[in-house]
């Protein structure tokens, strides 16, 4: 398949999230929540991948892999551990690591909120709080204030329709949103508050309440990242699959649009851009889901590699701003599927570009195996492995298979060790500039 190249300036990256990958968030709600009797989460994140010690190799896997970008979430937990009281340890520590970024030649690209919120914040009204918004806008001012500056891409909230998209497809059973509302309880009881929340355990009662609020939240992040820095593109990431009909399922196709993305897309419209996580391939037919052949991922949906392209083209066509790949993979223990899904599905999202699909860049889900929240270290998304005693990392050949339809793109040589070698990205206006190295 031949294309006409992908824009100057494409973004190639994998993401990561602070509670998945860091370890010992300990003054996070998820915590608390791993740690509360009943608990929804299999097992507790513990020391995760130990990221937070471990930043400056895991960068250097990154730069290794000849990618330009590397999203990363910032803990506003370990920033603002106790309402009031701001860690200047925190802020230093993510300083350094967005500067580490740029010395490997990486755009960074910070999310403000992955999910995890400070335990004072879900003991307190969490999202839904009268204050939320400008809580949370306080601490997108102080990270701005101390790095803003020198970041690529801002996403404030990573998938506030997750919920909506897990319950509309059924994803978790009855039992499993029984033990939620008990967990949540329990912990409302334990920190002593008339409620508890966290970003991706809501019950299902509450999505309506908890969509409101999280568009406001999303709103005063926008407004203040904004005004630290205009030039800085700003957006809202969401999980999306790729919904496609047979005769007859057109409805049902529509149906489920509505009501899991169409809200958040519209809302985009006043972005600069719409981040997209997509990992699956959803068929409507006129009785409901169908399954078509073939191998099936982790997920238990059909594995196509071409969904992506057919998410970014929905969330494109309903939004109307460009496109940024936030998310994308495939849970599988099984890496030979990893390794020939993410070539292919990266094929086609070219050819999408080429259909007049405005995409900024691609980042991979995930860099290494990590802590996959309720489903706990069961679940294997990323492109190294993680010895779960020792902390090492080793690539699996889908890291391999990654880097070369990189520099097949970008156009880069390859040094002595086989990785490709990135040109450093230069950080101005708050986008990525195409260098040198790049077709």
């Amino acid at each position: 398949m031949t294309h006409t190249g992908l824009p100057d300036g494409f973004l190639w990256g994998v993401a990561t999230a602070g509670h998945q990958n860091e370890g010992d968030n300990r003054a996070s709600d998820t915590w608390f929540l791993e740690h509360t009797t009943p608990s929804l989460f299999r097992e507790p994140s513990g020391p995760a991948c130990r990221g937070y010690e471990q930043w400056e190799t895991d960068l250097d896997l990154v730069a290794g892999l000849g990618l330009n970008a590397f999203r990363f979430s910032v803990e506003w937990a370990r920033v603002e551990p106790e309402r009031g009281a701001v860690s200047a340890e925190a802020l230093d520590h993510y300083e350094r690591k967005v500067d580490g970024c740029l010395a490997r030649g990486l755009a960074p690209l910070v999310t403000f909120s992955h999910f995890t919120a400070p335990h004072w914040f879900a003991a307190d009204g969490s999202w839904t709080g009268t204050d939320a918004p400008g809580r949370f806008a306080d601490q997108c001012d102080r990270v701005m204030a101390r790095f803003g500056d020198r970041i690529a891409y801002a996403v404030t909230l990573n998938e506030p329709n997750l919920e909506q998209l897990l319950q509309a497809g059924a994803k978790l059973p009855a039992e499993a949103e029984a033990l939620k509302a008990r967990m949540l309880a329990a912990a409302a009881r334990a920190a002593g508050s008339d409620g508890y929340a966290s970003a991706n355990v809501i019950p299902a009662d509450r999505q309506d309440e908890f969509q409101e609020a999280f568009t406001r939240a999303h709103r005063a992040a926008r407004e203040a990242i904004r005004a630290s820095r205009g030039d800085l593109p700003v957006g809202v990431s969401i999980a999306i699959a790729d919904e496609v009909a047979v005769p007859g399922g057109e409805r049902r196709r529509d149906a489920k649009r509505a009501a899991v993305y169409d809200h958040w897309l519209r809302e985009a419209r006043d972005d600069d851009f719409i981040g997209v996580q997509n990992y699956e391939r959803i068929v409507h037919g006129p009785d409901g889901e169908v399954t078509p052949d073939g191998e099936l991922n982790g997920m238990g949906t059909v594995i196509e590699p071409g969904s992506l392209a057919g998410a970014a083209r929905y969330a494109h066509e309903v939004a109307g701003v460009p496109v940024l790949v936030t998310e994308h993979g495939i849970q599988t223990a099984d890496d030979t599927q990893r390794a020939a899904f993410v070539p292919a599905a990266i094929e086609a999202l070219a050819a999408e570009i080429d259909a007049g699909t405005p995409v900024l860049g691609y980042c991979h889900w995930t860099l290494m195996d990590n802590f996959e929240w309720i489903f706990g270290y069961g679940a294997q998304l990323g492109l190294h492995e993680v010895d779960r005693e020792t902390f090492e990392r080793r690539p699996k050949p889908s890291a391999k298979a990654y880097a070369d339809v990189v520099r097949s793109h970008r156009g880069t040589p390859a040094d002595h060790g086989g990785r490709a070698v990135p040109g450093p990205p230069a950080v101005t206006g708050g986008a990525t500039t195409a260098c040198s190295a790049r077709p």
